[in-house]
């Protein structure tokens, strides 16, 4: 593909939401370094920032069907290395690092591209999906990341491999009642999804249920939850940009990963209730045209990638919001684009590099058929 043609292919609405986006998270992570006074994260994001943009280039111009034929093996090095992890001395209770001396890799980060890469190689074909009995592979390939994730432990990243399954099994065309049959089936085990969680997941979701507006300060993860809402409230309608409020009670500003998992709360309390409602019409925006190029495109595996990259970036989305003004678990779930994080930040440029390299490769293997139909297929 020429250059010049590639450009004008480009969804640049795209690329302008992910650059406001990141701009918005610079914004947050320089309010952290101010109210915490220590640990610069600002310069470091722009240090992850410098090495994302060059990832999303690369990930935008290698024809994205060249990654079909290594799929399978790029999702069982990350699996290969999702097991290692365990291997690695724990953080803060976990292990979900894998230290390489400059920095540290965080491969569940890989493992949420990789799983989308090979899911949509096998849903290609029909053969593989219109069969309930067919759908046992796909459940079972995606049941080794999440259970390995949930091991390290990592609850919000393996909520995300659910949603991303069934959004891609609905694009490839199986058949609705069989996935309403399985939903109901996981409706019915969760009291032995309660069971398995370990007290600090159980913690987080009967802290969910009980959050009073009144009251003394709860602690745990109770108080997360209590100090995630109220900076928000601190922000007011326009946020302490605008209004120039100085940080009277530096307690009533403390707030455990504030730079990460609750950077919105940052952009809340600076850009106050305008801030954060821009910030969600962003990811409106961002979702609204990943699905239009998700649906442009007849070329079976590119709709598949398009499809999983987009319920990805929504799902964390979604769920990262929702835990901070208390509508869902608190869960260790980075803001896409936004949050501190190096290997979150260049996981994340990485799908939208692939997302912009459907776009400018529409593709037409097929007429009728959307996907690949051979013979014997239900």
């Amino acid at each position: 593909m020429q250059l010049g043609e590639g450009l004008k292919r480009v969804p640049w609405s795209v690329v302008v939401a992910a650059a406001l986006l990141v701009a918005l998270g610079l914004a947050g992570i320089s309010r952290g370094d101010q109210l915490v006074g220590s640990g610069p994260l600002f310069s470091r994001q722009l240090i992850w920032i410098g090495l994302a943009v060059p990832a999303l280039v690369v990930a935008a111009w290698v024809p994205y069907r060249s990654l079909r034929p290594a799929s399978y093996v790029l999702f069982g090095a990350t699996v290969l290395l999702l097991l290692l992890v365990f291997l690695m001395p724990a953080h803060h209770g976990a292990r979900r690092w894998i230290p390489l001396g400059v920095f540290d890799m965080q491969p569940s980060e890989l493992a949420k591209l990789t799983f989308i890469l090979a899911m949509a190689h096998y849903l290609m074909y029909r053969r593989n999906f219109r069969r309930i009995l067919g759908l046992f592979i796909p459940f079972l390939l995606t049941l080794v990341p999440l259970v390995l994730i949930l091991k390290e432990p990592d609850l919000g990243t393996a909520l995300l491999f659910l949603p991303m399954l069934f959004a891609m099994l609905l694009a490839a065309g199986a058949r609705v009642r069989h996935l309403v049959m399985i939903g109901m089936l996981g409706v019915a085990v969760t009291p032995v999804l309660w069971l398995g969680m370990n007290a600090e997941q159980q913690s987080r979701v009967v802290s969910l249920l009980t959050q009073e507006e009144d009251g003394p300060v709860p602690r745990g993860d109770g108080y997360h939850l209590y100090q995630s809402k109220r900076m928000l409230s601190l922000g007011g309608t326009w946020g302490s940009e605008l209004a120039g409020m100085p940080v009277d009670d530096p307690a009533a500003y403390h707030l455990p990963a504030a730079r990460t998992d609750f950077v919105f709360c940052l952009i809340g309390e600076r850009f106050g209730m305008i801030g954060s409602l821009v910030t969600l019409v962003i990811y409106g925006v961002l979702i609204i045209k990943g699905l239009a190029i998700a649906f442009a495109t007849r070329e079976p595996f590119g709709r598949l990638l398009a499809t999983g990259i987009v319920t990805l970036l929504a799902t964390q989305a979604i769920i990262n919001t929702g835990m901070t003004v208390g509508l869902m678990p608190i869960t260790g779930m980075t803001l896409p684009l936004v949050s501190y994080g190096g290997s979150s930040l260049v996981a994340t440029a990485i799908a939208l590099g692939l997302l912009i390299n459907v776009a400018i490769r529409p593709g037409y293997e097929v007429t009728s058929e959307p996907f690949r139909f051979t013979a014997g297929a239900g």
